[in-house]
């Protein structure tokens, strides 16, 4: 994923892509050379070694939770989507039009008075409406219609592409209704987890007296409503237990989910959400909705919509007054990532818009921002990226020929989404006006809601995307089994308007960004997906133990990683994305070598090609987090911290080895037999 905060950003001209007009002329500078820290060694720590001396001129911002390639993509992005902004709020553009609808949701969100002059009233109507449960048999109605309006809980419910037949939408059902970012925030017994859970229910009480509650009544509702949510999480399947996509598909009837959970009538909550026709949905998790019948039961009713109230506040809290916000960002921001002030206003209503209204404002970012030529640049880089891949299954010692047929297969059907895309989302039944940023956000919901139930029945449209050409990330889908890369990834910062050479481009674009979702498709959990993005295994047996050994010791190298206060890298839960580090570092790497730059050894800066492509290789994952921020990532996020994404696959790397000189004894060196190799 990519990210926010260098002094000098500019964008990326490649071969015939044009300069942005924002870029200044001024005497080119090398980033790749002014990182560098010469007083560590990279043998012993490569990424302080390529990125010390920025991280030491760049302090984390008091505002932001970390800094580096990311935040400085997404400030260049952001100051551009700004304009987009600050143009349509101040034109009266046609009722209806994408200009319009940027216009006036950036208007609503920057206007301060009325929200705080308005205060929760807007949800009064929906705390009125959970209120109104006598019982538990009318919350499934109640639910449904909370879906539709931004709030819910308890489980995740929605429709998507099945595993099994992805040419067909089905409903589905999973785990959920957890307000903090994994359940092990709930159950892990360390003073810092007990400190969150503290103020968790600290920043509840605040919600709960902000809607009126007594202090004494706040206290007990917020105590209430963490008991559930701590009963929820301990019946909750561990993060990295629900890697297994096949554990994850339990197909049953309508009729098998009401056994697990007879305390909630599914009937009436899939005819409230316009779903009567459904005749069976994938469960992820069953034993969590067996224990989750339980819980409805055990608690009161008004715990119950206790729960229902301040999860919707919470949800809209960080769009309503200064108040809210507050209590918001000191809970959310401050206490779990370190975070010392909010953004500007203006920052959070421009992130809010480009999220919301996504498609809209990348039509005007690819027609006034993008370099022309990003789309061909990146349909040449993904086809070398693939050669190399499919050059190395060939190879492969481990591998039968019947699996590498169809592992090649596979490789050949992916799909490339690249730049933006040629068909964009119909957003012209929202509705979005200036008198009201909380209703907006209502709408949206509502929008997007309706657009989710809508595909059900109907065939999967393979042209959509999930992301936009102005997002800095990218992703692998396994049901479509295709890669989307984004138009902004072609920015590479600090190159200011000129082309970097190759061994830059390579490593991060060529492997840290394409050969990194392409190898996705070979991970632990998309190599059970078949080149039509149907879940089968269509492995031999022994040529997926073989493989299974490797991501062992790829789980194994990245459990042993200390990150902070004792807190250990889940190699279990990263084990998808450590995976795919290894092989875009190498599929990068393999496709550098057919350039005139590697071929002829020509020397930059004082560095061979190899030595170059591996500091890039460092560039893309340039980032410092604050410890708070880092500890929260560790829990929740399938990403290993940036650091060790660096380290955790250049140190299995011979080729990194034979250019910066690795020896037995440095800390960068791994005994060949804990090499991990897989693709």
């Amino acid at each position: 994923m990519k990210s926010n905060c260098m002094k000098t950003i500019a964008c990326l001209a490649i071969g015939s892509l044009v300069a942005m007009t924002s870029c200044k002329k001024q005497e080119p500078v090398d980033p790749i050379l002014s990182h560098i820290d010469n007083s560590v060694r990279p043998q012993d720590d490569f990424f302080e070694y390529a990125h010390g001396t920025w991280f030491k001129q760049h302090p984390i911002p008091a505002s932001e939770q970390s800094t580096g390639i990311f935040t400085a993509v997404d400030d260049t992005v952001q100051a551009q989507v700004y304009q987009i902004c600050l143009e349509a709020s101040a034109t009266e553009n046609p009722k209806g039009s994408n200009k319009q609808k940027i216009g006036d949701l950036y208007a609503a969100g920057m206007d301060s008075v009325a929200l705080n002059a308005n205060g929760i009233n807007e949800l009064k109507p929906e705390f009125d409406k959970i209120d109104a449960m006598k019982s538990l048999a009318d919350l499934p109605a109640t639910l449904a219609y909370l879906r539709t309006v931004g709030g819910g809980g308890f489980f995740s419910f929605g429709i998507s592409q099945d595993d099994k037949n992805s040419n067909e939408n089905s409903a589905s059902l999973r785990q959920g209704g957890l307000s903090l970012p994994d359940r092990r925030f709930y159950v892990d017994e360390d003073a810092k987890s007990a400190e969150i859970r503290a103020k968790f229910v600290d920043y509840m009480q605040g919600l709960f007296k902000t809607m009126g509650y007594a202090d004494a009544q706040a206290k007990a509702s917020a105590d209430n409503v963490m008991a559930l949510e701590m009963a929820m999480a301990k019946s909750s399947r561990k993060t990295e237990d629900t890697r297994d996509p096949f554990k994850n598909y339990n197909k049953m009837s309508v009729a098998q989910v009401s056994k697990l959970m007879p305390a909630f009538n599914w009937n009436t909550y899939l005819n409230a959400m316009g779903l009567s026709k459904v005749d069976s949905i994938v469960v992820g998790q069953p034993e969590f909705f067996t224990a989750l019948n339980g819980h409805l039961k055990q608690f009161k009713i008004n715990d119950l919509k206790d729960y229902l109230k301040v999860g919707l506040l919470d949800n809209y809290a960080n769009y309503m007054d200064d108040d809210l916000f507050m209590q918001y960002f000191n809970f959310y921001s401050k206490t779990l990532r370190g975070v010392q002030e909010p953004r500007p206003r203006w920052k959070r209503v421009v992130d809010v818009t480009n999220r919301v209204l996504g498609d809209l404002v990348g039509q005007v970012y690819v027609a006034e921002y993008l370099p022309k030529g990003t789309k061909e640049k990146f349909v040449e880089i993904g086809n070398a990226i693939k050669a190399e891949f499919a050059n190395h299954i060939r190879n492969l010692d481990w591998m039968s020929e019947p699996t590498k047929e169809k592992a090649l297969k596979k490789l050949e059907a992916v799909n490339m989404k690249l730049a933006y895309p040629d068909k964009w989302k119909d957003m012209s039944a929202l509705e979005i006006t200036r008198d009201s940023y909380v209703r907006n956000m209502m709408n949206y919901a509502g929008w997007n809601f309706k657009r989710m139930i809508s595909r059900y029945g109907q065939p999967v449209d393979r042209t959509e995307w999930h992301m936009q050409p102005q997002t800095y990330n990218a992703y692998y889908s396994p049901s479509n089994n295709e890669i989307c890369i984004p138009g902004c990834n072609i920015i590479v910062p600090g190159f200011d308007g000129r082309m970097p050479d190759d061994a830059i481009l390579y490593a991060i674009i060529g492997g840290s960004t394409f050969g990194h979702e392409v190898t996705h498709g070979f991970d632990d959990t998309g190599c059970n997906y078949d080149a039509e993005g149907n879940l089968t295994n269509w492995w031999t047996d022994e040529d997926k133990a073989k493989f299974e050994a490797k991501t062992k010791m790829i789980v194994e190298q990245f459990n042993n990683y200390e990150v902070v206060d004792g807190l250990h890298i889940n190699g279990e839960n990263t084990q998808g994305e450590n995976i795919a580090d290894l092989g875009g570092l190498i599929m990068g790497f393999e496709a550098f070598k057919k350039t005139d730059q590697y071929k002829n050894n020509v020397i930059i800066g004082g560095f061979t090609p190899a030595q170059r492509y591996f500091l890039g290789h460092a560039q893309a994952w340039m980032m410092q987090f604050r410890p708070e921020a880092l500890a929260t990532r560790v829990k929740s996020d399938e990403h290993s911290p940036a650091k060790w994404r660096v380290l955790g696959p250049l140190s299995n790397t011979v080729e990194f080895y034979e250019a910066f000189n690795v020896k037995e004894g440095d800390k960068m060196w791994r005994p060949e037999n804990e090499r991990v190799k897989i693709w």
